[in-house]
């Protein structure tokens, strides 16, 4: 989104869009979340529930990670490599060297680092934000800000579930920009589902999405400078 195919950073585009979000997401805060989330909630079904737990932000983590490890041995044994050291014992640097080596510049890893960095950005400002859950509002009309809080009900912005699948989607989309359509539809659709479910406000779901966007644009960004 602000990053072009020649792998240059729209830092312009980039500032006028983090302050048109920061608006956007104050302003459902203070006016559209509840009116949107019960609206939203109308919609609720399996659909959303299904969609939810496929697209989880740790089934995504494993199976990237998985995919990434098969990558690396698939490589790794059409080629004859020494991972003992001197004294005839395996070296964990050597492997970790040579994991490097092989898989930094491949698209799976481009995948695999934008799912970890949102993951981990997210969770950080989770924290730090420290949100009550929709779920707290429609059972006992209590909503607000308790920061830090390492709750769950209390960890609702942004939503990791959005950041996580912005970012693996957007970049799978940069990389093959012919199913950019489908990966920027279905990250939508799993922002849509977590509204819908009550898992989380809208707020939490548009600050979720950008976050992932960013960190897929910047991933890439740094890595592929070369």
């Amino acid at each position: 989104m602000f990053l072009t195919r020649d792998n240059v950073m729209k830092w312009n585009l980039l500032a006028a869009a983090t302050v048109t979000v920061a608006a956007l997401v104050g302003c459902f805060i203070r006016w559209w979340d509840v009116p949107v989330l019960e609206f939203l909630r109308g919609f609720d079904c399996r659909f959303w529930h299904i969609l939810g737990a496929v697209f989880d932000d740790k089934v995504w983590a494993v199976v990237v990670s998985v995919a990434l490890i098969v990558f690396y041995i698939k490589i790794s044994l059409k080629t004859k490599i020494n991972f003992r050291n001197e004294r005839n014992k395996i070296s964990i640097s050597a492997i970790f060297s040579d994991f490097w080596q092989k898989t930094r510049c491949t698209n799976v890893f481009l995948i695999f680092c934008s799912i970890f960095t949102a993951g981990a950005v997210t969770l950080l400002a989770k924290t730090f934000i420290g949100r009550a859950r929709p779920i707290l509002f429609e059972a006992l009309n209590f909503t607000g800000f308790y920061p830090p809080s390492l709750d769950w009900v209390f960890n609702s912005m942004p939503s990791g579930h959005s950041a996580v699948s912005f970012a693996a989607l957007v970049m799978i989309g940069m990389l093959a920009p012919r199913v950019k359509p489908v990966t920027w539809t279905l990250a939508i659709l799993i922002g849509v589902s977590r509204v819908c479910v009550g898992a989380h406000w809208p707020s939490d779901v548009l600050l979720g999405a950008f976050m992932g966007m960013v960190v897929a644009d910047v991933i890439k960004y740094l890595m592929c400078r070369r």
